[in-house]
């Protein structure tokens, strides 16, 4: 049989069209598919991964590591004298560089170009092994974590492999992360290998918890800890991320993400990640939604529980803080955030409001706090603020225990501190005025089988009782002064911070006051000093502000006398040599040292009467 009579003729159609399919039915005809003009062809970048903003920005060169100046400077003089340890250990928080550090050096110890041949920190450019190690392909630069490499065979395994020279690179690195979570074993067996390494052999440790490295293994690294970033560096960073992704997000908002990494850089960028989606697109990211996302609540708004608890205004405290709640942020949260107020108002009053990294008005608020307050009230509202959130976590209902919490540091506000109430002891006072309870056997009534020294003492405390009950006359004010001593007395932090900021006094007399407002100064300035001086002295009180006449208000005259005891100081001679002598000096404080009183000297001492 020819080849040709089994091979179908080409002239010969397979089969006709027009005719029924092989299975017997009938041809559909042939419609046209309508074009898409919506339609696109598939792009590399719709079936691409998202990167996150901490991997995207991750740090490739020295330079762009955030806040670890320190370290960099030792490197660079290490790298550049050739004075370069066989081992690192890198320790510090979450998110501030160790990883990223550790590869970093892993570049620079086997970095190689046609004309660099040296290890060096400048990594501006890729050399030849880069690319690899960045990848992580490298066969000379092995990461390990050593959360899944515990045991003793494992880190022998590794060592087994210490002796041989590198393939391509400079040096063989091994860059162990989480190295503390190895095995006491694991340990002992690194300690020969960590103190006589082969020459061509590096070592890079990361750990989160340095104390859990055995001593033996910190002596033979040279130890790097990375700082927590501080926030105005962090808002740069932000900053930098948004404007190179063509986002907008408000600056508060930025403070806010800051503050809540506590100094890590990735952490930041992590929620920087997840408040780029909060907004609509194209839209500027707004700080109440981060403040949400982040379940915080507005500063102004704890700054202002945290004065209505230091008042004693227990209602008024828990209205705040029930509306807080509603909002969104967490009791446990809010407790924290009077602890930061209670903190803040404290340095505030040890260094000055220039310590607080705050916004101007909520630093001077705090400030005022600390001005108010005695160190060691703040002290104590402090330390029930630590125990009430520990109470508040393990409370089956938070907000309850919020409310408690509030009402027992509003209570604990009008009472004295120990200091006071031993002082008002040993003057025959009440320790706290109406609370002194009556003694249970009743006036005039003793003990039997006492004398009269315990009816004595027992009749002590119903005279103090007596006079705790005794109604109070209402003060009189004869002067300006004496209002601001009176609402200083009653412990109004906001109508204090405001009269003397904003009040101008033009005329005062009993019942009547006439001032000028400071500008910026608040609407209802005048209504609240009306309703306060009423309800404390018993009394109406009329007050105007007028437009102009009016004298400096107490925040104008303490800055104008500050810096005319400035200028005084500047143009003593000895001063001006001094600033002459140093460059650049600057009178920062100026303080009035108290002067020694010196008795005087007896003219009769050491005479001989003879």
């Amino acid at each position: 049989m020819a080849v040709d009579d089994i091979l179908p003729d080409p002239e010969t159609p397979e089969r006709d069209p027009n005719t029924a399919d092989m299975f017997g039915g009938a041809v559909a005809p042939l419609t046209p598919t309508p074009l898409d003009v919506t339609a696109r062809p598939p792009s590399a970048e719709d079936g691409a991964a998202y990167t996150v903003l901490a991997r995207k920005y991750r740090p490739r060169t020295f330079d762009d590591l955030y806040g670890q100046d320190a370290m960099v400077r030792t490197l660079k003089n290490a790298f550049g004298s050739g004075r370069i340890a066989h081992a690192f250990m890198l320790t510090g928080v979450r998110g501030v560089g160790k990883t990223t550090t550790a590869r970093l050096l892993a570049r620079a110890l086997n970095f190689e170009t046609e004309t660099q041949h040296a290890p060096t920190l400048d990594l501006s450019t890729d050399g030849r092994h880069c690319r690899a190690i960045i990848e992580g392909r490298h066969m000379d630069v092995l990461e390990l974590d050593a959360a899944s490499r515990t045991g003793v065979e494992a880190m022998r395994e590794l060592l087994d492999g210490v002796r041989y020279a590198p393939v391509e690179a400079r040096y063989k690195v091994y860059i162990i992360d989480e190295v503390h979570m190895l095995s006491s074993g694991a340990f002992n067996a690194l300690l020969k290998t960590l103190e006589e390494p082969p020459p061509h052999a590096k070592f890079i440790f990361a750990t989160t918890e340095i104390r859990k490295v055995p001593v033996t293994i910190l002596s033979r690294c040279q130890r790097f800890d990375l700082r927590r970033v501080e926030p105005d560096v962090i808002v740069k960073n932000l900053d930098m991320i948004c404007e190179a992704e063509g986002v907008k997000v408000e600056a508060e908002g930025l403070i806010l993400i800051a503050r809540a990494a506590e100094g890590s850089v990735r952490d930041a960028q992590s929620m920087l990640d997840q408040a780029l989606v909060q907004g609509e697109p194209g839209q500027t990211v707004s700080a109440a939604l981060i403040r949400d996302m982040l379940g915080l609540a507005d500063r102004g708004q704890t700054i202002t529980l945290f004065e209505q608890v230091l008042r004693g205004e227990a209602g008024a405290a828990i209205d705040t803080f029930r509306q807080l709640y509603n909002y969104g942020a967490e009791p446990g949260q809010l407790l924290l955030d009077l602890m930061e107020h209670a903190h803040g108002a404290s340095v505030a009053k040890a260094i000055g409001p220039q310590a607080l990294t705050l916004p101007k008005d909520q630093a001077g608020r705090l400030a005022a706090i600390g001005a108010a307050i005695s160190a060691g009230t703040l002290s104590r509202i402090w330390q029930m603020l630590l125990r009430a959130h520990e109470e508040v976590a393990r409370a089956p209902d938070p907000a309850a225990a919020g409310d408690m919490v509030l009402i027992r540091l509003a209570y604990a506000a009008d009472l004295p501190g120990p200091e006071e109430a031993l002082k008002r002891l040993q003057s025959g006072e009440a320790p706290a005025p109406g609370l002194t309870p009556a003694p249970s056997g009743g006036p005039g009534v003793s003990m039997s089988g006492q004398g009269g020294g315990s009816a004595a003492r027992m009749a002590a405390p119903q005279t103090l009782t007596a006079q705790s009950l005794a109604p109070q006359a209402p003060p009189v004010l004869q002067s300006f002064n004496d209002v601001l001593a009176l609402i200083e007395q009653r412990r109004d932090i906001a109508l204090r911070l405001d009269v003397e900021r904003f009040v101008r006094p033009v005329s005062f007399r009993p019942g009547a006051i006439e001032f000028e407002p400071a500008p910026g100064a608040p609407a209802n300035l005048a209504q609240r000093l009306v309703s306060r001086l009423k309800e404390w002295t018993g009394q109406p009180w009329l007050i105007a502000a007028q437009g102009g006449g009016g004298a400096e208000s107490l925040w104008e005259r303490q800055k104008r006398e500050e810096g005319e005891t400035r200028d005084e100081v500047g143009t003593d001679p000895f001063v001006r040599a001094v600033m002459a002598a140093f460059p650049g000096t600057e009178i920062i404080q100026i303080r009035n040292l108290p002067v020694p009183d010196l008795a005087p000297l007896d003219e009769t001492t050491g005479t001989d009467d003879d």
